[in-house]
């Protein structure tokens, strides 16, 4: 897949699955747009891609923040003169009792949905001058329910439902609008959540044995994904939320 002279915007991008994309966007030769909250990260996520003869911009960003999201689409048209594709990566996750409140869900919500949504609708007149497209990053956990997590599970639920609805309203102006729905990857997003290292990765391991395969997804599995939705090879995928997850969305549960 070659992506030479397009103009790729990475929310997320100073860790996990934002920055493997990057990368791999990078060995194909995109224009990269690297989006992130902490300046430290997405310099070393930078680094990798610039191994790949590229220059990516860095642009620090709060996606809670209405004018920073304008910021995005403002500098990487000031930069690169135009948008081709826009990976809605940037998310959280908060694991709290409903009874703990609304101030997780707040949060989450404004980050994992109210974001996507804006940025989405700002870089939707360039996206329609190049007939680019979108692929946010939702998850399986959009349509199973899991205790503790109801404010993400609510999240990638509205993620995956704008996903089609940007889709239909999209399509006849050229732009394709598709999800990616990993099932569990090995990032530091349950560590971020408030597990220690110990509980991460006995969570990871329980999470393993349970699976079809026997295995979680990676970053590398996500990110490859990705390029074949914001590739011409799929031309003809839109309104799709594509499920990457070992088989943990079919595993049945033993009596």
């Amino acid at each position: 897949m070659d992506f030479k002279n397009k103009v790729v915007i990475i929310t997320g991008a100073s860790s996990g699955i934002g920055a493997t994309c990057a990368v791999k966007f990078a060995k194909a030769s995109a224009k990269l747009v690297l989006v992130g909250r902490n300046v430290d990260n997405l310099s070393k996520t930078a680094n990798s891609c610039r191994n790949f003869g590229l220059r990516p911009l860095i642009i620090v960003a709060d996606m809670c923040k209405e004018d920073d999201i304008k910021k995005i689409v403002d500098e990487t048209v000031k930069y690169f003169e135009k948008i081709d594709v826009l990976v809605n990566n940037a998310g959280i996750t908060m694991m709290r009792d409903i009874e703990g409140g609304i101030e997780a869900y707040d949060r989450v919500m404004r980050t994992n949905v109210r974001g996507p949504f804006l940025l989405t609708d700002l870089a939707m007149p360039h996206l329609i001058k190049t007939k680019g497209n979108v692929v946010n990053i939702s998850s399986i956990l959009a349509h199973r329910p899991m205790a503790k997590m109801t404010a993400y599970c609510m999240s990638k639920a509205a993620l995956d439902v704008f996903t089609k609805c940007a889709a239909a309203e999209f399509g006849p102006k050229g732009v394709r609008v598709n999800s990616v729905n990993p099932g569990p990857v090995r990032t530091d997003i349950f560590k971020a959540a408030g597990l220690d290292e110990e509980t991460n990765e006995m969570l990871f391991s329980t999470i393993e044995k349970g699976i079809p395969l026997r295995k979680v997804v990676s970053s590398e599995d996500v990110a490859e994904v990705v390029l074949f939705l914001a590739s011409d090879k799929a031309c003809c995928v839109t309104g799709s939320c594509y499920e990457i997850d070992c088989g943990a969305s079919i595993q049945q549960i033993k009596a």
